[in-house]
């Protein structure tokens, strides 16, 4: 007897919300398999990766009609925003800070991406996971994620580590929203005082080139955001650091 080798669906779905519907159904309508099976199995193991794209393949047999469910996993920083319920990170992760994890919510990312991370231990995949949070300016239990850095270092988490555990309770769950919101309201009031400033200086050096304030905004620790928005960058007539050409008829 030939055996036919094993074929592969691949598709894009949203997790934990599989269909016979498209992409999935119309590809594995010719394949013989029990579709509902394959969906209900697909479903289960994308059921913490809801409101995600997750990458899914259906290794089968299509003789035999059995087949395996291999599940791809989204960007490690799509997950932490998912956990941290933000849509993006900050734009200034050195001065805002628009969400705090607590380590069991990165313990959750660190064993979801297990496969792709390259720590040979959970606490050195955390470490990985942690270290993603520096450029988005995410809080770990409530230090910079360098700071928590060195804290699993140190041995601080060693016992959350070990005890493995991935969900909050709904006590857990309510301090980590009432804290982003602490924090937007804490960043907000920054922008203000940034602001306030940005404008002062604007103020005091009215008349004088836009470089010179621009300048001046950055030795006072102005956010580039809040000067480009105030104070935008001039642009020569002639394009980038150009001269700009001479009108017709005049004179080079």
């Amino acid at each position: 007897m030939i055996k036919i080798a094993k074929q592969t669906v691949e598709a894009m779905i949203e997790g934990g919300k599989a269909s016979a519907a498209p992409p999935l159904g119309p590809a594995l309508g010719p394949t013989g398999l029990n579709i509902g099976q394959v969906v209900a199995e697909i479903n289960k193991k994308t059921a913490d990766l809801k409101g995600m794209q997750v990458p899914v393949k259906v290794i089968f047999d299509a003789q035999a009609k059995t087949f395996e469910i291999e599940i791809g996993t989204p960007p490690t920083a799509a997950l932490i925003k998912k956990e941290a319920g933000v849509e993006k990170g900050a734009a200034n992760p050195k001065l805002e800070k628009i969400a705090d994890l607590m380590l069991e919510q990165v313990i959750k990312v660190a064993k979801i991406k297990e496969g792709n991370l390259g720590g040979s231990t959970l606490k050195k995949k955390v470490k990985e996971v942690v270290g993603t949070c520096v450029s988005m300016g995410i809080l770990v239990e409530g230090m910079t994620a360098k700071e928590a850095l060195a804290a699993i270092d140190e041995g601080k988490f060693d016992a959350k580590i070990n005890a493995g555990r991935t969900e909050l309770t709904a006590e857990e769950r309510k301090r980590v929203e009432e804290e982003k919101i602490h924090l937007k309201e804490e960043m907000e009031r920054k922008r203000a005082e940034y602001e306030g400033r940005a404008k002062a200086i604007q103020k005091e050096m009215e008349g004088k080139e836009s470089r010179k304030i621009r300048g001046k905004m950055m030795e006072e620790g102005i956010p580039m955001k809040i000067i480009d928005e105030l104070v935008p960058e001039e642009k020569s007539a002639g394009g980038k650091g150009g001269a700009g050409k001479p009108a017709a008829g005049g004179k080079k």
